[in-house]
């Protein structure tokens, strides 16, 4: 295995190959890749996935079968063969593990060095903080719990892992002391996702940085069982039946902002974008930032996913904002339309680490 620089040098361009877990988002990115003409590889573990055969327009059009995502790199020369480009997903990620993501000799969509920034709760926030956003109040000591906060554990993905607390009595009853955690105040408003994409590359539209960024789409999630538990009564009534408040994320709900917090959202992104510069050389690609919009029409900023989210699923035949760039446009086509771009322009080594 050579650097990945090496590895796309001898890539025939004129054959790449678009490669994801089949998982997440998957039927997103295999489907933009195919209206933008690119071969599909589908990365299953142990058996080929049938449920793909119900799409043929986001089928893809072969499967590399791996015991382990932990293991892909084993497979390394079946990506090379097939001049492959893999997009990381959330589930991707967090099936191959932090280590093994940052390690992975294949040609990858984004910087990886967003991981270590991302990943890590204490550095997630000096970025965003470092970019002048507002984030929720961080509480070090749990004894100092005076109003609703949420606790939550290093690495949780989609919700699992966290929970609310009252006061310190209620804290000590939930947590699980093996695990390293974060607590946050508990924001009051309306939670908005944020679906963005950074171009490099692109020099028209928003300008940032050494591109442009631009605004996708938004989703709200569904969360199980937070979202309608509070049908059978108040927070104290569901845990005296024994039912303690969950966030797994199960699903999703198309959002559009009120106008005139755009400017807002833009600026944002902006600045997330030009510390990224700073910080780690740079993000690439889909990101999104999660947010909670007050009654005050305050933005806070609660956490970044640094690459493409579930929660752009939902537009895939495009987005009311998506449309005003490209119609039918969704996040997998805008993928590839940057790889598309990239190769075009004799530039990958920038888009690709």
């Amino acid at each position: 295995m050579g650097t990945i620089e090496n590895i796309i040098e001898n890539y025939d361009i004129k054959d790449i190959s678009i490669a994801t877990a089949c998982s997440h988002s998957s039927l997103q990115i295999f489907n933009g890749a195919k209206k933008e003409g690119f071969k599909t590889v589908g990365i299953a573990i142990k058996s080929r996935p049938e449920f793909y055969d119900a799409f043929p327009l986001a089928k893809p059009d072969e499967f590399i079968v791996v015991e382990d995502y932990k293991k892909i790199n084993d497979y390394a020369e079946e990506f090379y063969k097939r001049n492959a480009i893999i997009i990381p997903h959330g589930s991707f990620v967090e099936y191959m593990g932090a280590e093994n993501f940052l390690k992975l000799n294949i040609p990858t969509f984004g910087n990886k060095a967003v991981l270590e920034w991302e990943s890590d709760r204490e550095k997630e926030r000096k970025w965003l903080e470092s970019a002048g956003l507002k984030m929720p109040q961080i509480i070090e000591d749990a004894r100092d719990i005076d109003k609703p906060v949420i606790v939550k554990y290093y690495g949780a993905k989609g919700g699992k892992g966290f929970f609310i607390a009252k006061d310190y009595k209620d804290f000590k009853k939930k947590i699980e002391k093996d695990k390293p955690y974060i607590i946050q105040e508990f924001l009051i408003g309306t939670r908005y996702y944020i679906h963005y994409f950074y171009s490099p590359i692109k020099k028209e539209g928003y300008r940032v940085a050494k591109g442009c960024l631009e605004l996708l789409s938004i989703d709200r999630r569904d969360e199980a069982n937070i979202d309608e538990a509070h049908r059978l009564g108040s927070m104290s009534e569901l845990e005296e039946m024994g039912i303690q408040p969950s966030f797994v994320v199960t699903g999703n709900i198309p959002i559009v902002m009120r106008e005139s917090l755009l400017p807002k959202v833009f600026e944002m992104g902006k600045r997330v974008v030009e510390k990224s510069y700073e910080l780690f050389g740079g993000i690439i690609g889909p990101f999104c930032l999660e947010t909670v919009v007050t009654d005050e029409l305050e933005i806070k900023v609660f956490e970044i996913s640094a690459r493409i989210v579930a929660g752009t699923n939902l537009y895939i035949s495009g987005s009311p904002y998506s449309d005003l760039i490209q119609p039918g446009l969704s996040t997998g086509q805008r993928i590839a339309q940057e790889i598309k771009m990239a190769i075009e322009m004799d530039k990958l080594n920038e888009i690709l680490t």
